[in-house]
């Protein structure tokens, strides 16, 4: 089996990533505004066609840019979900789910190395490590949920006031990894979990009304563009191969 993810990770993993956070906060208030489902029954809904996906991506034996980015999109709608569910299903704080997925994200973590002795992700390419990686990253977006939500709302910083406090985070990861030498697969997984809420945060901003402190673009139409620019990049990495997987001995 080749690696199943994007190995060589560029400029446009992080921009896709972030996008696919943004949808996922934005699509998951859309499908439960629009179709007045509730969150019980869209959190159902959405988890079965994540499975559906993520059967396909488990048989597949190599990366495939299409399949693995929807099933980060749709990972992405139900980790929100299930934050929300938490949220305002059972009136649990955000202080109490920011830390119950912390506390989730670095379980995943701790029994993924004890059990592979690497969270790199240069070596996906068994199903064993496979799983271990969706799993840690369903956890790192409900945690980006909770905490983008926290930070916005719950502490009534804004939501650009937080969009921009978790691109200043990211922004020291980069300069920590390039001018400090940080450790690559500590500052990649510190990266993609921070990316979680500053997506979340942006697309709270773009989509809620004026009234709300968001530009009001709406949740259809922020889902939308977003969609269109992740499909329109997916189609370029695919005809261009530049993340292919290449395979590196651990």
């Amino acid at each position: 089996m080749l690696n199943k993810v994007p190995v060589i990770i560029t400029i446009y993993f992080w921009i896709i990533k972030i996008m696919a956070t943004t949808v996922g906060e934005t699509a998951a208030d859309f499908i439960n505004e629009k179709f007045n489902l509730g969150l019980t029954i869209t959190t159902l809904i959405m988890s079965v066609l994540l499975i559906i996906t993520l059967v396909f991506q488990f048989k597949a034996t190599k990366y495939v840019p299409s399949l693995y980015w929807l099933t980060v999109v749709l990972i992405s709608v139900v980790g929100t979900l299930g934050s929300d569910n938490l949220v305002d299903n059972l009136g649990i704080p955000l202080v109490t789910t920011t830390i119950i997925f912390a506390i989730a994200v670095l379980i995943s973590f701790a029994i993924w190395y004890a059990s592979e002795k690497t969270l790199s992700i240069h070596s996906i390419h068994t199903t064993k490590r496979e799983v271990f990686y969706w799993v840690a990253i369903l956890f790192t977006f409900a945690l980006g949920t909770s905490a983008g939500d926290l930070i916005a709302e719950g502490l009534n910083i804004g939501y650009l006031n937080s969009a921009i406090m978790f691109a200043v985070l990211i922004g020291l990861v980069v300069i920590a990894y390039y001018r400090f030498k940080m450790n690559a697969v500590l500052a990649f997984w510190i990266a993609y979990i921070l990316t979680r809420p500053f997506g979340a945060s942006l697309g709270d901003y773009l989509s809620q009304s004026h009234h709300a402190g968001g530009l009001g673009l709406g949740t259809m139409g922020t889902s939308l563009i977003f969609l269109i620019t992740i499909l329109g990049l997916v189609i370029f990495l695919t005809k261009t191969k530049i993340d292919n997987p290449v395979q590196i001995e651990e």
